[in-house]
């Protein structure tokens, strides 16, 4: 009788606490749905203008069956206002033909932006100026920012980035996996080739600068990094990278870095892809299955639209077969408190690579972006540091950026 007694009673109060954390949960919920309502949220970087040109995608979201992270729908879902769709073209070879093929590309991915706006311009619009996102707020619609994640389209032609400015871009990434003409990249698997930036390199740094771009860090070597910021006059952005103290990977910043981007005044955005929050789980079978994909179709290079459009289907159909073991929201913001403790509340957000592998538990794509908030609230954090993580830091930079700009005309 008295073992039983105990039972019940444990029960009891397993059920108590399990009540107890359900309503937790949902009180903050609710307070992360209100405070998002207040403040800016931003998200500093998504590919999904890879899929804005697909027929069966469906960029307004009222199709379930369309592939996407990031749709109006989801944008309003999640209570994010603001994200910055990324012109991306995959570093390949360096030559003037292959040069103006993949400026003409990145000419078509900004038209496809322009367009799938102006579709639904009832709900988003181009954005070009940080304060555009409040304005389109109080508008009730989104807004789409543009930045180019590569500045191989480019070539050598600096004068690329006026027109690319022209078109809305408001960010250049230097680099992406592998070396090109303006620096070495953090994963290139020949090692570096400039030592950080080239000759060119530089000129492109002051040309950000006084065009009111804002220079992207992320994916780009250390050397590199450490001499932009020789270079820079402005606040620099890691749209899309972590801290390497709590996940060891060349893409995140250690913290001597960290620190040397907070005496710039720029701002880290934390990144959702999963292998940049936490070392990836063994899973044998399916990185076979990625290898024997990337042989199949030479590494995604040199591919014609049609061919890379089925090799896309086919990259996104293993993770159905194989399902990733993803990091946790949890894990994500294990990142923010660490950039938050080295360097302080100034220099974090947010930008979370979403369709370009950007996901994780509890935030598999925009419409549940209100479930960090519930985690930095669950962590004690302030309404106004939280404005600061969703938006005000990135928003400072931007701003300081486009001021500098304006008064070198």
């Amino acid at each position: 009788m008295q073992k039983l007694f105990s039972l019940i009673v444990l029960a009891t109060l397993a059920t108590a606490c399990t009540n107890t954390t359900k309503q937790n949960d949902e009180q903050l919920l609710k307070q992360a749905l209100e405070l998002h309502e207040s403040i800016i949220t931003i998200d500093s970087h998504t590919d999904t203008p890879l899929l804005l040109t697909r027929e069966n995608f469906d960029f307004n979201g009222s199709n379930n069956e369309s592939r996407g992270k990031v749709t109006l729908k989801k944008m309003e879902e999640g209570k994010l206002d603001a994200a910055f769709f990324a012109v991306f073209i995959g570093q390949d070879d360096r030559n003037p033909n292959k040069y103006d093929e993949v400026h003409n590309r990145a000419l078509s991915i900004f038209e496809s932006i322009h367009k799938s706006t102006k579709k639904h311009s009832d709900r988003s619009a181009v954005a070009t100026s940080p304060s555009d996102a409040e304005k389109l707020k109080k508008e009730g619609k989104r807004a789409i920012y543009i930045g180019v994640e590569n500045g191989y389209p480019i070539g050598k032609d600096i004068t690329r980035l006026e027109q690319y400015y022209d078109l809305g871009a408001r960010y250049l990434t230097l680099s992406h996996t592998r070396n090109n003409d303006i620096c070495d990249s953090s994963t290139d698997p020949n090692g570096p080739e400039h030592n950080g930036l080239s000759s060119f390199g530089r000129k492109v740094v002051k040309k950000l600068n006084r065009l009111g771009m804002m220079i992207d860090v992320s994916h780009i070597s250390d050397d590199a990094f450490n001499q932009v910021l020789e270079h820079t006059q402005m606040p620099i952005i890691a749209s899309h990278s972590n801290a390497r103290a709590i996940c060891n990977h060349p893409r995140n910043l250690n913290d001597e870095m960290l620190k040397k981007l907070a005496q710039n005044g720029g701002v880290i955005q934390v990144c959702l892809l999963s292998s940049y929050v936490k070392e990836s789980e063994p899973q044998p079978k399916r990185d076979s299955a990625r290898n024997a994909l990337r042989d199949k179709y030479n590494n995604f290079q040199n591919l014609s639209p049609e061919v890379r459009e089925k090799a896309v289907d086919e990259w996104y159909a293993l993770d159905e077969k194989f399902p990733p073991i993803l990091a946790t929201v949890s894990d994500l913001v294990d990142h923010i408190d660490h950039i938050v403790e080295t360097i302080g509340i100034d220099y974090v957000g947010i930008g979370s690579d979403f369709d370009g592998g950007g996901a994780i538990e509890g935030c598999f794509d925009a419409g549940e972006m209100t479930n960090i908030t519930v985690e930095l609230l669950r962590r004690g954090y302030s309404k106004e540091e939280i404005q600061k993580i969703w938006g005000g830091n990135f928003l400072r930079v931007f701003r300081e950026v486009e001021r500098f700009a304006q008064n070198h005309k």
